[in-house]
């Protein structure tokens, strides 16, 4: 499980979507909660890791642990990527962010079936120059807080 991991993580390290998508199985889910997105099947995986190179073309990963139950394996690490261009709505300062990142994989058919890549998303905001509200807005709409009343 682990040998598929790492050779996702250095696929995505080299923005190589060929050699990614190799890896997945032809029902595979990508879930992003920091973004609130959800991929399903090859087609919409390949849109996903498209628009997310074009946000952080210098996309790096590098895992270092992980553990698993022999059915899903948990991988921790460092992301490090530039946010770039304007899908969130803000202008980033174009500094490198170094985030924390935690993955969890699923597999079938000797393939990765599931994953959900998790990272502060405040973290990447933060370092990235840019508001976090207004990532959130962008990405969510708006959103009233907790207890808020009118």
């Amino acid at each position: 499980m682990f040998e598929l991991a790492q050779a996702l993580a250095t696929a995505k390290s080299r923005q190589d979507v060929p050699a990614a998508l190799a890896l997945f199985h032809p029902d595979m889910e990508l879930v992003t909660p920091a973004f609130g997105t959800t991929a399903r099947g090859l087609a919409e995986n390949e849109r996903a890791l498209r628009r997310f190179f074009a946000s952080f073309p210098d996309y790096h990963v590098e895992l270092s642990g992980h553990a698993d139950d022999g059915a899903t394996l948990v991988c921790w690490g460092t992301a490090r990527m530039t946010m770039t261009g304007n899908r969130f709505g803000v202008i980033p300062n174009g500094r490198r962010a170094e985030i924390a990142v935690f993955i969890t994989f699923t597999f079938a058919d000797d393939r990765i079936a599931g994953e959900s890549f998790h990272f502060d998303l405040a973290d990447l905001c933060a370092q990235s120059g840019v508001s976090t509200d207004a990532v959130r807005h962008t990405l969510f709409g708006a959103t009233e807080p907790a207890g808020a009343r009118p």
